[in-house]
């Protein structure tokens, strides 16, 4: 039986063609004209980081210049805490449409592994734009710690078991992390002092109320030149030209130590790929101006830029290996 429906033969009404035909066009063409049209309202990057922090202030400049390039305000909003966890909780559960960014960094890729109860995924739940930027850490003691050297520091906190304490800006922080890990690969034991941000971490230190801190360099070098916090090593691969007589971690008797701060900007899962092309291809564009590479250049800041596969990429090597550095060093939260 050959069996058709009673209208399969018959012609659709010409207004009806035109109509379907309507909804078609208007159909492929709705995303990229969403684009084109983006930004036509301010963008919120969310820090989560307290402000004068290692990537505050180079995030601040950044949205300055990129709200020059889309002709919308730019707004930095420190949401700081639980090492990075609840700023970047507000990003993952806003609209995927391009107006609430994350301001990411490895304390991110740490917080995966040192808080497993996460009511977010710190990688799925996110689109990557781009790496930004990377800068070593600086290991810093108070002028009042008898050392001047790492070697000297380590075997001053080896005399003293359990009686270093070291700041951070708070609990999976790259600073908590970078000290926990020195301490693994040298052999020391001392006491982590979480913060609740690097101002009021630097402030202990500075006043003598804790001994060291591993903190991005750009925030320190003031206080470094002014005499009134000593540095003895970076974290990086190699010597700082900002201070090229500060020896590296593993230049300093612990071979194979190496951390960076990095920072990159991420938004939330499913934004519009021409969004994200279209922040993307700006954000490197601000990055090549003269003033933005002054500025990176100036505080020992590393330009680095990506593409959002690249940096996708990144972010997950990332996770691995703070994971198993976690696994290793038995870091936990306070």
């Amino acid at each position: 039986m050959n069996f058709q429906f009673p209208f399969a033969r018959a012609p659709w009404p010409r207004a009806l063609t035109t109509f379907i035909v309507f909804l078609l066009v208007v159909s492929a063409t709705a995303i990229p004209a969403r684009a084109q049209t983006y930004p036509n309202r301010p963008i919120r990057v969310i820090v989560p980081f307290s402000p004068g922090g290692a990537v505050d202030g180079p995030m601040r400049l950044i949205a300055e210049e990129l709200s020059k390039r889309l002709g919308q305000g730019v707004i930095v909003e420190n949401r700081p805490g639980a090492g990075a966890t609840i700023g970047s909780e507000i990003v993952a559960k806003s609209a995927p449409d391009g107006y609430t960014l994350l301001l990411a960094s490895q304390t991110n890729a740490i917080s995966a592994s040192l808080y497993p109860q996460l009511s977010f995924d710190p990688i799925e739940d996110f689109a990557p734009v781009s790496l930004i930027a990377r800068e070593p850490g600086v290991l810093v003691v108070n002028p009042a710690v008898p050392v001047k050297t790492l070697e000297e520091f380590i075997a001053y906190a080896k005399a003293r078991p359990g009686q270093i304490d070291y700041a951070s800006s708070g609990n999976g922080s790259g600073q908590h992390l970078f000290a926990a890990l020195l301490a693994s690969m040298a052999g020391i034991r001392m006491n982590h002092i979480p913060y609740r941000g690097s101002g009021q971490a630097t402030t202990d230190l500075l006043g003598g109320r804790v001994q060291m801190s591993m903190p991005g360099m750009a925030g320190m070098l003031g206080h470094i030149r002014s005499g009134k916090l000593r540095a003895l090593a970076v974290t990086g691969a190699r010597r700082a030209p900002q201070l090229p007589g500060v020896p590296t971690v593993a230049e300093s008797g612990v071979p194979g130590y190496e951390a960076y701060v990095w920072m990159g900007l991420l938004a939330p899962k499913a934004t519009p790929a021409a969004v994200i092309d279209r922040l993307q291809r700006e954000l490197l564009a601000v990055l090549a101006t003269d003033e933005v590479k002054r500025y990176m250049a100036g505080a020992s800041i590393e330009v680095v830029g990506s593409s959002p596969a690249e940096f996708d990429l990144f972010f997950r090597k990332e996770k691995d290996r703070w994971a198993k550095i976690v696994r290793e060093t038995g870091a936990t939260v306070d």
